[in-house]
């Protein structure tokens, strides 16, 4: 089965071809400079860019993969959630797409594609669905952080989520709290790797709560305190790399901590992480150390992987027509606040 899947949930236009679990060729078009400016997503400008790029995306993958329009057995597209206007561009794209081709049309959830991600490994990218077992999964975005408990293919049930600020969202708040440019997270993880994540003693928020629920906004807010009354910190290259390892450590802790209790608490053997703060340095470590200590098994999605891309819209999609999942009509709406259950 051969399909494309258009990703536009937020601000990278991405567009992929996949073949029976195999991805022939998948693009990101990236916004990251045109949003740099502002500090964050401007989501009309989001959607006039998807508009901008969608097609000439669409038309290199399907010359990427040697796939013609005509050749194409279904099309997928991300439904939510997301930005509306930003999943609207790509959502009824695809869906006159399929119309136009007459072929099978599949909305899918963002999160539940990340789910699946760290399955997909190798060069050319190919899901390995043979070695799936039970995990629990984290996702950690810019807008979300969730822990899921993923019992078998396509079958999972959420066991919490972030109750204000995700864990990206913290990291982009700090990092522009200490006049770091956009996106953050990837700036304080780059000035982290120099400084000492001991040096400072910020909060780990419901690190000892016994839900599976996260929240960062008052570690942001200790941040913005600290910043206050240190203004001196901004300026000392040094105490910058300590402040930003310092917070860095503080999420990281949370986040692993949090993970590894709820598969020790299920037991389950297997781990997973993935979404765009996967791609910090320091998490990935801590995971791979935490997992080895209680003899778990670790899967990380790719780092191509862990941002917005169509490549893991297309793997799901192709698993659900393979299981004989509804397709989606082609009436249907964008859904910006599609929650995973």
């Amino acid at each position: 089965m051969t399909l494309l899947a258009i990703e536009t949930s937020c601000d990278e236009t991405s567009v992929a071809v996949a073949r029976d679990g195999r991805v022939l060729s998948s693009l990101v078009s990236s916004q990251i400079e045109l949003h740099a400016e502002y500090g964050g997503v401007v989501p009309e400008l989001a959607a006039r860019e998807h508009l901008r790029n969608l097609m000439p995306v669409a038309k290199t993958a399907l010359e990427a993969a040697g796939v013609s329009s005509g050749q194409l057995d279904a099309i997928a597209a991300t439904q939510g959630p997301g930005l509306p206007n930003a999943l609207l561009v790509g959502f009824k794209a695809a869906q006159a797409m399929a119309f136009a081709l007459r072929k099978p049309f599949l909305g899918i959830q963002h999160h539940e594609a990340h789910l699946y991600s760290p399955w997909i490994t190798g060069d050319p990218p190919t899901a390995d669905f043979d070695a799936f077992e039970p995990n629990v999964s984290l996702i950690a975005s810019g807008g979300h952080t969730m822990l899921v408990h993923v019992e078998s293919e396509l079958k999972h049930r959420v066991l919490g989520s972030t109750v204000d600020d995700a864990a990206g969202e913290c990291f982009d708040k700090a990092a522009k709290l200490m006049g770091l440019p956009y996106p953050g997270g990837p700036e304080i993880d780059r000035l982290a790797s120099g400084g000492n994540p001991r040096a400072h003693d910020f909060p780990r928020p419901m690190l000892r709560d016994v839900s599976d629920d996260f929240s960062f906004s008052g570690l942001k807010t200790s941040v913005r305190y600290f910043i206050r009354d240190h203004p001196e910190a901004l300026n000392d290259a040094g105490i910058l790399r300590d402040l930003c390892a310092s917070v860095q450590a503080a999420i990281v802790e949370v986040l692993v901590v949090k993970t590894i209790r709820a598969a020790d608490r299920l037991g389950v053997r297997c781990v997973t992480a993935s979404g765009g703060v996967t791609c910090n340095r320091a998490l990935r470590g801590a995971l791979a150390r935490a997992c080895g200590e209680k003899g778990m098994i670790l899967r990380l999605a790719e780092r191509s992987l862990c941002t917005d891309n169509a490549a893991m819209i297309a793997i799901l999609a192709g698993r659900k027509l393979l299981h004989h999942a509804p397709e989606t009509s082609p009436d249907a709406e964008i859904l910006p606040g599609w929650a995973l259950v």
